[in-house]
């Protein structure tokens, strides 16, 4: 079975940073876009990056474009957030999510979840 597992989530103070991993297995790593959202109680998810092998290009959301940087790492399986100064408004649950090749189909319709993992960023 495919599973997408999430680690690094915590909590930090504002302006601080925190890697999240996502660790996936079960699928052809290469094949797949796998990136992130985000859900912040009360507020709708939130497609936050993405990552494909076709061209190993970012996709963020505006919101987090020049704090946030997606990563891949194929002899890992393992896809990186790396989230710096980061706010308040960042709290939220973090999901790890692929879909087949395209970010435009992980960010529409991912395939696969991961269970999520709380980042807490304190004033």
């Amino acid at each position: 079975d495919v599973q997408l597992v999430e680690s690094g989530g915590g909590l930090v103070q504002a302006g601080g940073s925190l890697r999240l991993s996502c660790l996936a297995s079960g699928l052809r790593f290469d094949d797949y876009a796998i990136g992130w959202f985000r859900q912040a109680p009360g507020k709708e998810r939130e497609w936050v990056a993405c990552i494909e092998d076709g061209d190993g290009t970012q996709h963020k959301a505006g919101s987090v474009q020049d704090r946030f940087t997606i990563t891949a790492d194929s002899a890992k399986n393992t896809v990186y957030l790396q989230m710096n100064n980061l706010k308040p408004e960042d709290t939220a649950v973090y999901s790890c999510a692929a879909a087949l090749y395209h970010c435009a189909a992980q960010a529409g319709r991912p395939e696969y979840w991961g269970e999520g993992i709380r980042v807490t960023v304190s004033s």
